[in-house]
């Protein structure tokens, strides 16, 4: 009868172990279907994917002008679509010699300008060439890069390229110009500066 009553304790003690046990995997179980169907976390990866279908593409379009100044020196004007703020490059090279001149200028309602450009004798007769480089989308300040992004992949266009040192898209306008009285021979078309006052 001892052994009746102690397996009958035994078997009690058995299941309410058992039921407990039940009971604390309950608990874990619906923790764990609660954390797999809430939802990830977006990475910076994602964020910058979504911003990026928000932006419409930028066709870049910038022209310049280039005069020559009494002095033999040039002075380089132009217009841009590129926002407010936009850093450009302006860079003037005389095609014989290489030489080269450049300026940093800023995008002001929706024109640029920069110079003078050479040296202080002023530009000898020759060939030139005039660059606008509009920096990379990192250097470029906030507002710029919420409409360019910050490597200029919002940018889109023929003026459009990547960058030389990978740092994403940029845009570069380049024109050719003669510095002199007399039209030289050239198949291009080409703009001849005469200088002032001859």
């Amino acid at each position: 009868m001892r052994n009746v009553i102690s397996s009958v304790g035994v078997l009690m003690i058995t299941v309410a172990l058992l039921a407990g046990c039940g009971e604390t995997d309950e608990p874990s179980e619906s923790v764990s279907t609660a954390e797999q169907t809430s939802a990830p976390e977006p990475t910076a990866a994602d964020t910058e994917v979504a911003e990026a279908e928000d932006v419409e593409p930028l066709v870049v379009e910038i022209t310049a002008h280039v005069s020559l100044r009494s002095d033999r020196r040039l002075m380089v004007e132009g217009e841009s679509n590129l926002p407010d703020e936009t850093l450009v490059q302006i860079i003037v090279e005389r095609e014989l010699s290489s030489g080269r001149w450049r300026e940093r200028t800023r995008v002001e309602n929706g024109v640029f300008a920069a110079g003078p450009f050479g040296p202080g004798s002023g530009f000898p007769d020759g060939g030139y060439t005039v660059q606008v480089e509009v920096s990379e989308g990192s250097v470029q300040p906030e507002a710029v890069q919420a409409r360019i992004g910050h490597k200029g992949q919002h940018l889109a266009g023929e003026l459009v390229s990547q960058s030389r040192h990978g740092l994403g898209q940029v845009a570069t306008y380049s024109r050719r110009f003669l510095v002199g009285s007399e039209p030289r021979q050239t198949r291009d078309q080409v703009e001849v500066l005469e200088s002032p006052g001859r």
